[in-house]
């Protein structure tokens, strides 16, 4: 096993480099520890908009990043440390403890205890502080989870608490869960690099092996950049691979209530319907056709209506407020 270094902290970067070790450098097993920036990272068979907080993403500049494996959306930051063991499958799947019992080995050797639960998480008085993925590709698997060492939880529950009943779809869903942070619990008083440190010399330990490096190549460093810009980094993958879904949204105004209902398939809108009590002199079907076709994201519907006297269709409703009304 080799270990490949990687300071990045752009969660588009980083899930590329991740993938592409997994998928083009086969001839030794591999490990990683990583940490993004504020992101959200969301399973690969997930419907973005319902697993994210999204007003409360974009007003703190919260990166989303859809990932190549199935599971659950998890919240990174600066003070969560993520780790990746690619090797060799001889099966179609893999206990996820296999992988995973280093980790719990040099926790407790740190002074926590801690213990798995149910299928793939970790956990400490009961409370999850690692969730862990996988995914097996041509005789290779990817095992990978977060280890939460000093993550703001706080800014975790807000980012992550959408509204769900307003989203209808066939996406897989997130499942609430208490965490905790690992630092609290930790016999001497370390920083997260000390403990990312810490782990990987006693990784190669549990494996009875020294710690090796294995460096990327130009060539490789140029490919991963390739992927972030062709899909990574691209609101195709990360928001428009989403299930189809529907989305119901109402609010009331002084000026009236209005309410939308929207159809999105693969992040676009299909079908687009508006109904309330306000007073507006146009016809509404002319609003529908401007939202029908675009993006269902906030700031190209933003840039769009920009364009569009509201007034005439919604009355004394205002710009903002219909906004409200499609991203409740």
């Amino acid at each position: 096993m080799k270990y490949i270094e990687n300071s990045s902290t752009n969660p588009y970067y980083n899930l590329a480099f991740e993938e592409y070790v997994f998928n083009n450098l086969h001839d030794e097993d591999f490990v990683l520890l990583w940490r993004n920036g504020p992101s959200i990272i969301v399973g690969k068979n997930q419907n973005t908009l319902e697993e994210i907080n999204m007003e409360y993403v974009n007003e703190h500049n919260i990166k989303v990043v859809r990932r190549v494996t199935g599971g659950g959306a998890v919240y990174h930051d600066l003070g969560n440390l993520n780790f990746s063991f690619i090797t060799n499958a001889q099966t179609s799947f893999i206990d996820f403890k296999t992988y995973n019992i280093p980790i719990v080995r040099a926790l407790e050797k740190l002074g926590v205890e801690c213990e798995f639960s149910g299928r793939n998480d970790i956990v400490i008085d009961g409370k999850k502080f690692s969730g862990i993925a996988q995914s097996i590709t041509k005789g290779r698997v990817l095992n990978h989870g977060t280890l939460l060492f000093d993550t703001q939880l706080d800014t975790l529950s807000k980012a992550l608490n959408v509204k769900r009943d307003k989203y209808e779809s066939k996406g897989v869903k997130s499942v609430s869960s208490r965490v905790t942070n690992i630092k609290p619990y930790l016999r001497d008083n370390i920083d997260i690099l000390q403990f990312k440190e810490i782990l990987l010399k006693n990784i190669f330990e549990y494996f009875n092996q020294p710690v090796e490096t294995y460096e990327l190549s130009h060539e490789d460093r140029k490919n991963i950049q390739k992927m972030v810009d062709e899909r990574y980094g691209t609101w195709e993958w990360n928001f428009g691979r989403s299930p189809e879904f529907n989305y119901k949204g109402y609010k009331r105004f002084e000026g009236g209530g209005v309410e939308v209902r929207l159809h999105v398939n693969s992040g676009i809108i299909e079908n687009c319907k508006i109904y309330g009590d306000f007073f507006g002199k146009g016809d509404i079907k002319d609003l529908e056709d401007k939202l029908t076709g675009l993006k269902y994201d906030m700031s190209e519907i933003k840039k769009v209506l920009e364009e569009v006297p509201i007034g005439e269709y919604l009355g004394r409703i205002t710009r903002e407020e219909f906004m409200q009304c499609l991203f409740d």
